[in-house]
């Protein structure tokens, strides 16, 4: 019983402890000023792109190892080198629309080493026929 004791105070421990490293910030954390940008109508053929700033908020440098888009039709530009603690950096994400009708929405996920290890950024529109 004296052992059952024991293990269950060291599971509380590592909970409440485990649980405060994670809400101060330990690690690598992105903070997006915005993570996603509506372009509305665009005309089919239209090449849209928007930069999207984020922020390493944690304590540790920021380091991304891939950006991969949904669609060969967006296209992520991204910082290689560590983003060091409260500095920002950008990711640049372009979309064009030839081929494409109707509501889009390109998602870019975002891998790092931070402690959410996936993250998301969007660019939406409503592709419009060309005029003739």
């Amino acid at each position: 019983m004296k052992k059952l004791g024991i293990l269950f105070s060291l599971f509380a421990f590592v909970l409440v402890f485990g649980a405060n490293a994670q809400t101060t910030g330990s690690g690598a954390v992105i903070s997006f000023k915005e993570k996603q940008v509506d372009f509305g109508d665009i005309v089919q053929g239209d090449k849209v792109e928007h930069t999207f700033v984020l922020t390493n908020s944690g304590t540790e440098p920021l380091v991304i190892s891939n950006v991969a888009a949904t669609c060969g039709c967006t296209v992520p530009e991204w910082p290689k080198a560590p983003i060091a603690p409260g500095k920002t950096a950008e990711i640049k994400v372009s979309f064009n629309s030839a081929g494409k009708m109707g509501k889009q929405n390109s998602i870019v996920r975002i891998y790092s080493n931070a402690t959410e290890p996936i993250e998301k950024v969007s660019l939406i529109s409503n592709v419009l026929p060309k005029t003739k």
